[in-house]
């Protein structure tokens, strides 16, 4: 059976979780001084003075129920960008793995890769636009 943990770079598997004090503290707060929020609110009806759920809790769970999937196997990210830098850092052990890249492809590809320290290898498709295998 496939295990994606096996991919999973050690350091990675190994690293505990941050945790901030506001998932600890299960009570109510007006003010999270630790966060640097504004203490005095928002002029606003909505509450600006906060920084969102960095899990995104509330909208997997949403998500969830909508889709039929468990909370804990939905991934929600800041656009592909963050995504792909994700991905590299979980997967990809610097200055020795590679990833093969199709040109034309999205630029960000490789702007990760080589943020990420990790060799990219450009294969470009044939004049019929297939990879060749050769």
């Amino acid at each position: 059976m496939f295990d994606l943990d096996k991919l999973i770079r050690a350091n990675i598997r190994r690293a505990v979780p941050y945790s901030s004090a506001r998932d600890e503290f299960k009570g109510e707060a007006r003010v999270f001084l630790d966060a640097n929020e504004n203490a005095w609110g928002s002029p606003l009806p909505e509450r600006f003075n906060r920084y969102p759920d960095p899990l995104q809790s509330a909208l997997k769970e949403r998500i969830s129920r909508i889709k039929g999937v468990p909370a804990a196997n939905i991934f929600l990210g800041n656009g592909s960008d963050e995504a792909i830098d994700l991905l590299y850092r979980a997967f990809c052990e610097p200055g020795r793995d590679n990833v093969v890249l199709v040109p034309p492809t999205y630029g960000m590809y490789e702007v990760a890769a080589v943020i990420n320290d990790v060799a990219v290898r450009n294969v470009p498709l044939t004049a019929e636009f297939q990879l060749n295998v050769e």
